[in-house]
């Protein structure tokens, strides 16, 4: 039991932390490329407000997961599980533990690429907060023409960089005799093209692309407006309701569906229904982006949920059972969420002129 709860809580651990930030999940990159296309008017959504917004919804789903799983794989002993007091170890458990211990000292020190990696990670996340941090001017005040750096910008640039700086530590004193000197044509970058094009998941890239295909595709040809106008029956409830019909909907598609192809089909659906019916775009898109990344009920459902049950640990009726709690909880947050921090935020109580426009043009 307690092996299938660690195991689970890596995989939920995984998707929940990815809500954090706006480029932790695949479906949060397609909603915020496909919202910047659809209404490039707007400048709300940015690393910097998703942050805020989705880092207490992360927090607040981590502690309640945790008792969740707690509870249906260990019981309701929580006083033990956090006593502070040494118990003696059985050898079983000093044998795991010396394990770990020299699996971690096989690693070894920290090397030079790492070092740079991780200061290129930190500034990365440091430019990000600071572009457009909204409560006081951004780097981005200081150049003229607007539109030009995006969050894309910076970790485009810094990426660049790592195909420039050598994988090993330069050295610009003189070697010793005997040394081999190996010439500075010969020197590696940290990232080659070739390791690019090994991980670089493409098929991301074109599922995106035809989503982009899907959309426009749907908009000329009056698809999206015609099934926004066969949802004004919907129109006699509140936006709340709303949101939380179409959060239920496609937590129910996404665990048979990849994630990118679910948000893919729905996006220009909710945008559309969200202009017909007068309600801020970014109140159904914004939960639906969310609760799309909650698909851990079944194997098929994420990424993290098939390594899991590679293990064999794991039994379908056992991700079932955990996943169907943390769906739920995680439906349940984000609802709140939208409704209370996420209104003054997004300022989600009113239908905005960038929705309006985009609205107006649609129908020229």
């Amino acid at each position: 039991m307690i092996c299938k709860c660690l195991s689970l809580s890596i995989s939920y651990a995984a998707t929940i932390g990815g809500l954090t930030t706006i480029i932790g999940t695949s479906t949060s990159l397609i909603f915020l490329e496909h919202f910047n296309n659809q209404y490039p008017a707007a400048e709300v959504v940015n690393f910097g407000t998703w942050f805020l917004f989705s880092f207490p919804i992360s927090l607040i789903m981590l502690v309640v997961s945790w008792f969740w799983m707690h509870w249906l794989f260990l019981g309701c002993n929580f006083k033990e599980t956090c006593s502070l007091s040494k118990k003696s170890k059985t050898k079983r458990e000093e044998l795991s533990e010396k394990r770990i211990r020299e699996e971690y000292e096989k690693l070894g020190a920290i090397s030079y690429p790492e070092m740079v990696t991780g200061f290129f990670f930190i500034l990365m996340t440091v430019l990000w907060f600071t572009r457009e941090p909204g409560f006081v001017p951004g780097w981005d005040s200081f150049f003229e023409k607007k539109g030009y750096r995006t969050d894309a910008t910076v970790s485009i640039f810094l990426g660049f960089l790592l195909f420039l700086i050598p994988a090993k530590k330069p050295c610009f004193g003189k070697k010793k005799d005997g040394e081999d000197r190996e010439p500075s044509l010969r020197m590696e970058p940290i990232i080659t093209w070739k390791d690019f094009q090994k991980t670089m998941p493409w098929e991301i890239v074109i599922l995106v692309g035809g989503g982009y295909a899907l959309a426009s595709g749907s908009k000329s040809s009056g698809l999206s407006t015609w099934i926004g106008h066969q949802m004004l029956s919907l129109s006699s409830l509140p936006p709340w309701a709303v949101t939380l019909l179409a959060c239920i909907l496609v937590s129910i598609v996404t665990e048979f569906v990849s994630n990118p192809a679910t948000i893919t089909i729905f996006l220009p659906i909710l945008c559309s229904l969200s202009e017909t019916l007068h309600i801020n775009p970014l109140y159904t898109l914004i939960p639906v982006t969310m609760c799309i990344s909650f698909a851990v009920m079944l194997p098929v459902g994420n990424p993290p949920n098939a390594i899991v049950f590679s293990y064999g640990h794991c039994q379908i009726k056992d991700m079932v059972k955990a996943g169907l709690g943390v769906n739920v909880i995680g439906l349940v947050i984000v609802t709140v969420a939208i409704n209370t921090w996420g209104i003054s935020l997004f300022n989600l109580d009113t239908f905005p002129a960038w929705a309006m426009a985009s609205n107006i043009t649609d129908r020229t």
